[in-house]
């Protein structure tokens, strides 16, 4: 491996390691959180909902600007937001503060998450681009995973704040180092494509409020109907002028490649399983079983660390066997894994078997990551590869938010927290349901092609894919 492709190997994977983390990291800290701050349940729903709500309806935000200003300089500059909001968020004298902090953070990883894999897949070949997408994966599912470990153990052993003050000197190094080491390229659009911007950001942002909002209000309130017709009616509208415009910010031609449409379809119902089991799970571990927020991120290692292992090494078979079985079995192993959960699910019981099943549907989804990815980004002309990780980034958490929302619910309607076993009536249903996601998205995934399509023709760019200097002026 050459230096340039180590440089950016290192250099994203430190980038996607930080945003993923910070989706989940505040979640085993909240109740040292609300009692530091005074904060009522509301205000800590909304200091982990504010993050992914700014970071599903910004990803495509992100690609687009990295395609248009560069997706070199546009990393280092969603670094040094997100560690700018890092810092104010540990700073925080109240809730109010804190959940501001938090949505500029979401906004700055909206713009990191979608470029590490266009940058990953430009600086390697497409024979070698599986096992780099494979680590690219791992470090993903881990970050996301490690989430609530990483936040037990900093609110168990010090001060909060810490959870958010690491992210600081990291961010500091990554940004300069970035635009040092990495090779700058643009998009195949010379003009940023402002309405869809805005219509895309906007779609997003009332579908996302709607499912974050469900659960507390009510399905069927007012707010939560017109927070979904708007979403859907922006969508439409989103489509309707990606149609006609000069220079689409989502080139809809896309998705006439089977492998681009149902690789996307694989990833809303992975990550909406993922999220939704990892949302009850975590917690049964300490409400039921009586773990500490630091045991119970121990005991989600297995779950966690599979990624680390599994995927890399699926990455790189993909590239010799192809995405769709490894999607496939993939989800399927994590339906199998969840289904065990959900069977064997009691008060007090002991960790053994629990831990394997966790431990499978760990491999399960490590296996999915990088073939999802790896997918996406070889089913597009190189010059897409940004507004592909985009939209490939902005479905996952779509479906993350989605799969939460669900089992929320469903956890609601057969249990609550009163008691260990009133816990487990809810979890039980909630964790078949995340399996059903699972099983829907092999599904999805049968109906990929075996062999790679031929790519779709890719718009014709007036400036060099690849630039290593200054960026050139041209306006919006």
């Amino acid at each position: 491996m050459g230096p340039r492709k180590s440089w950016t190997l290192i250099i994203v994977s430190f980038g996607l390691f930080m945003t993923a983390l910070d989706n989940l990291v505040v979640a085993t800290a909240l109740p040292v959180i609300r009692a530091d701050l005074g904060a009522r349940l509301a205000d800590l729903e909304w200091t982990v909902n504010g993050y992914n709500l700014s970071f599903a309806c910004l990803l495509l935000t992100g690609a687009a600007l990295g395609d248009r200003f560069g997706r070199r300089r546009m990393f280092a500059i969603g670094l040094l937001v997100f560690t700018a909001a890092s810092a104010a968020a540990a700073c925080s004298p109240g809730v109010g503060m804190l959940i501001t902090a938090r949505v500029v953070q979401g906004a700055g990883a909206a713009i990191v998450m979608p470029l590490t894999l266009t940058l990953i897949s430009e600086a390697f070949p497409k024979e070698k681009r599986g096992a780099a997408i494979g680590l690219w994966g791992g470090i993903t599912g881990l970050g996301v995973a490690a989430g609530p470990l990483v936040g037990g153990a900093i609110a168990e052993g010090g001060d909060w704040r810490w959870i958010f003050w690491i992210n600081v000197p990291i961010g500091l190094v990554l940004a300069p180092l970035g635009l040092r080491c990495l090779t700058e390229s643009y998009g195949p659009r010379p003009h940023l494509d402002l309405p869809g911007l805005a219509l895309a950001a906007s779609g997003f942002f009332g579908l996302t409020w709607g499912l974050v909002r469900g659960g507390t209000v009510g399905w069927g309130s007012a707010e939560v109907v017109t927070a979904f017709a708007a979403g859907a009616l922006l969508l439409l509208a989103f489509v309707r002028w990606q149609q006609r415009a000069r220079t689409p910010m989502l080139p809809l031609g896309l998705f006439r490649s089977r492998t681009f449409s149902t690789a996307n379809g694989v990833a809303f119902f992975s990550f909406a399983s993922l999220f939704g089991a990892l949302f009850v799970i975590a917690q049964f571990l300490q409400l039921a079983l009586g773990y500490t927020p630091l045991e119970a991120g121990v005991r989600m290692l297995p779950w966690a660390g599979a990624p680390m292992i599994v995927a890399p090494i699926a990455g790189a078979l993909a590239d010799r066997y192809g995405n769709r079985p490894f999607m496939a079995a993939g989800l399927a192993l994590q339906a199998v894994g969840y289904a065990w959960v959900a069977a064997i699910a009691a008060p007090g019981m002991g960790y053994g078997w629990l831990g394997a099943a966790l431990t499978l549907s760990g491999i399960g989804i490590s296996m999915c990551f990088p073939t999802v990815a790896n997918a996406v980004m070889g089913s597009v002309p190189l010059p897409e590869a940004g507004v592909a990780s985009g939209t490939n980034s902005a479905v996952r958490e779509l479906g993350g938010v989605f799969g939460v929302a669900l089992v929320a619910a469903v956890f609601t309607a057969n249990g609550g927290y009163g008691t260990p076993q009133h816990f487990t009536d809810g979890l039980v249903p909630a964790v078949w349901v995340a399996a059903a996601l699972s099983a829907a998205g092999v599904v999805a995934a049968l109906f990929a092609p075996v062999r790679p399509e031929e790519h779709p023709a890719a718009p014709a760019d007036p400036r060099p894919l690849e630039h290593t200097g200054a960026l050139p002026g041209a306006s919006v």
